[in-house]
């Protein structure tokens, strides 16, 4: 049975990549600081263990190693939140760049035969340069949380190229779907609130145009590298960009949800943020091409899928 730790395995990708993962028959180890979404794991068995710990903690990353034995590592764990970022840069950048030095310095240290999964963002390319982001545009983030993740990417490939690491990167649009905690974020705010009955608070114009993907495409595209890494035995770094074709702003997303849900409801504008990137678009044509791989979730199915998961973990 072949053995992954993820880190940051309770959060909305952790959650869903666990569950192909374990119907694929894997030996799965979630490293995680909280205690709280632990019963969202109880139905697995002994096919997934959870490790209560934080990657900022190199010496027991490296006994994780030791003891568990593991083929490879998907790196979920991230401090991803742009106010959060934007307040505390300080531990942003701990978590997202020394976080990350600390997984490759492990298998670095440990056993260099172990495969790597980062999971980037879109976020490291900074503002748009041209009609899309590229696998070859240059990595220009800004902002604390953009510039963290720039810098991690560019750290993970250089481990590949110093120290023949076999990592692959991962640089996804906006992730949605069940099992996402984060109230900050724009989807499962609008959709507690509007259970509620009160409407979301924009803190923006409304206006920012985003790619959204549902999160079991996203786990799909995961799987598919995983694969791709094992298969290709001579090449060491694969990049790629995770996409959708739905590309809408805030006001679309939230009155869509609001459609779904039958609500009759506005979303309050408050647009006392400015520090947040206007547009971002990404070209998923070579994970389309080399991963075969393709979102396959609409985006309305994708949240009538996602205010049901709510209304059954609430009510």
């Amino acid at each position: 049975m072949k053995k992954i730790l993820i880190t940051g395995g309770f959060g909305i990708l952790g959650t869903s990549l666990t569950n192909i993962l374990y119907k694929k028959n894997y030996q799965i180890f979630l490293l995680d600081r909280s205690k709280k979404k632990r019963k969202l794991f109880k139905t697995y068995g002994s096919k997934v263990k959870i490790i209560k710990g934080d990657f900022r903690n190199l010496n027991q990353l490296k006994n994780i190693l030791k003891k568990t034995k593991i083929d490879s590592i998907i790196h979920l764990g991230a401090s991803t939140q742009i106010m959060d970022s934007y307040k505390s840069p300080y531990d942003t950048f701990q978590t997202n760049i020394m976080g990350t030095i600390n997984i490759l310095e492990a298998v670095r240290n440990i056993n260099k035969k172990i495969n790597i999964i980062f999971s980037s963002t879109i976020k490291v390319y900074g503002k748009m340069i041209s009609k899309s982001f590229k696998e070859t545009t240059p990595l220009h983030g800004d902002l604390p949380d953009e510039v963290s993740k720039s810098a991690a990417d560019l750290v993970a490939q250089s481990y590949v190229k110093t120290y023949n690491l076999k990592i692959g990167i991962l640089r996804s649009c906006n992730i949605y779907g069940p099992a996402d905690f984060n109230m900050d974020r724009l989807i499962p705010g609008t959709i507690i609130q509007a259970l509620g009955g009160m409407p979301i608070k924009l803190r923006t114009s409304g206006k920012l145009k985003r790619d959204y993907l549902y999160v079991d495409d996203a786990s799909n595209a995961y799987y598919k590298l995983m694969l791709q890494m094992k298969k290709n035995k001579k090449k060491k770094l694969f990049i790629y960009n995770l996409g959708s074709k739905f590309n809408l702003n805030s006001l679309e997303v939230v009155n869509l949800i609001y459609k779904i849900m039958k609500v009759d409801l506005k979303p309050v504008i408050l647009n006392n943020s400015s520090i947040e990137i206007i547009t971002q678009k990404i070209d998923f044509s070579k994970a389309k091409k080399e991963l075969k791989w393709m979102p396959n979730t609409s985006f309305k199915e994708g949240i009538s899928k996602t205010v049901k998961w709510y209304k059954n973990i609430l009510y």
